[in-house]
């Protein structure tokens, strides 16, 4: 079942639940797929419509492809809340509300008026380009990404504002340096050659004419290769760590100690030792399993008579 949402009853709902939110049944993983290229066309359809060759020649085809998307997305989404036990929920989380984006632009330009709106219109169409995120849901290790993202905000924020105050003073220099022919007309204008400069890309609309200016950007450049895999460096050892608190369980092995054991494994690394607690060996023989259960239930008893001799205050 999935951990977020639940059906909203039996029978039917339940049914359509375990087909729509759930992979792990042949139907389950039709859905997806068909899910899956429904979204791609979609998106296939919107990019080629925006070419005016295209446009020209396809124009009602797109149109009409348009409309069945945006019907199907439509009905899978209703058919969506019908299942759930907590519709409202669904639609505040990110899922649901890529799936009104994805249903809504088709639907707002039936009350746009059309000649006079052209550029809302446009935007409308652009949005629905916004139905590629869907995909996220049909990634497994996507939640990897986010949770590494999350926890590396504190430090790519820092390195930003970094970058910012960099950019900022290297700018004011310059602007001070340089003259207006160059194209350094303000600190804003400024700010852009900075961050251009910084990032090594060099469009080479503005450039530095004075040689103090020129090294200045140099200094820039430099800076710019040393610090641009900062943040790569960062959010790649969060998705290691991530990867890493997926895959192996904290548990100590109890013979030696060794704590970095895949979830899965039964038995230590090191010393082989049995490693569930919950269970006992099964290499035991049947008097050695009995025993092992009694004990395992005399403890259960002694933790028990702890707790109640703990909450009964002394007399």
């Amino acid at each position: 079942m999935n951990l977020e949402f639940k059906p909203g009853g039996e029978g039917l709902r339940t049914r359509t639940f375990q087909i729509i939110f759930e992979s792990d049944t042949p139907a389950a993983k039709g859905f997806d797929i068909a899910l899956i290229v429904t979204i791609l066309a979609s998106v296939l359809v919107v990019m080629l419509d925006s070419v005016e060759a295209y446009a020209a020649r396809w124009g009602e085809l797109f149109f009409w492809l348009e409309w069945g998307f945006t019907i199907a997305f439509t009905l899978e989404l209703a058919i969506r809340l019908y299942c759930l036990e907590r519709p409202a929920q669904y639609l505040k989380s990110f899922y649901g509300v890529v799936d009104v984006i994805a249903i809504l632009p088709t639907w707002l330009v039936l009350i746009i008026p059309g000649a006079q709106s052209l550029v809302v219109v446009r935007l409308l169409r652009v949005l629905r380009i916004f139905r590629i995120l869907r995909m996220m849901q049909f990634v497994g290790e996507g939640r990897l990404l986010v949770d590494a993202l999350r926890r590396s905000t504190h430090q790519i924020f820092l390195f930003l504002f970094t970058v910012f105050m960099l950019v900022t003073i290297f700018a004011a220099l310059v602007y001070l340096i340089e003259p207006d022919e160059a194209g350094f007309t303000s600190i804003p204008t400024a700010v852009y050659w900075a961050i251009v400069t910084l990032t090594t890309v060099g469009y080479g609309d503005i450039v530095p004419v004075t040689p103090i200016g020129q090294a200045i950007s140099v200094m820039v450049m430099l800076i710019g290769y040393s610090i641009i895999a900062v943040p790569t460096g960062v959010f790649s050892a969060e998705v290691i760590r991530s990867i890493r608190q997926e895959r192996y369980s904290d548990q100590a092995c109890p013979g030696c100690g060794h704590d970095r054991h895949e979830k899965r494994a039964k038995y230590c690394l090191r010393c082989g030792t049995w490693l569930d607690e919950e269970t006992p060996e099964p290499h035991l023989s049947e008097e050695e399993q009995e025993a092992w259960w009694q004990a395992r239930e005399d403890e259960d008893e002694d933790d028990d008579k702890d707790e109640r001799n703990q909450e009964t205050p002394p007399g």
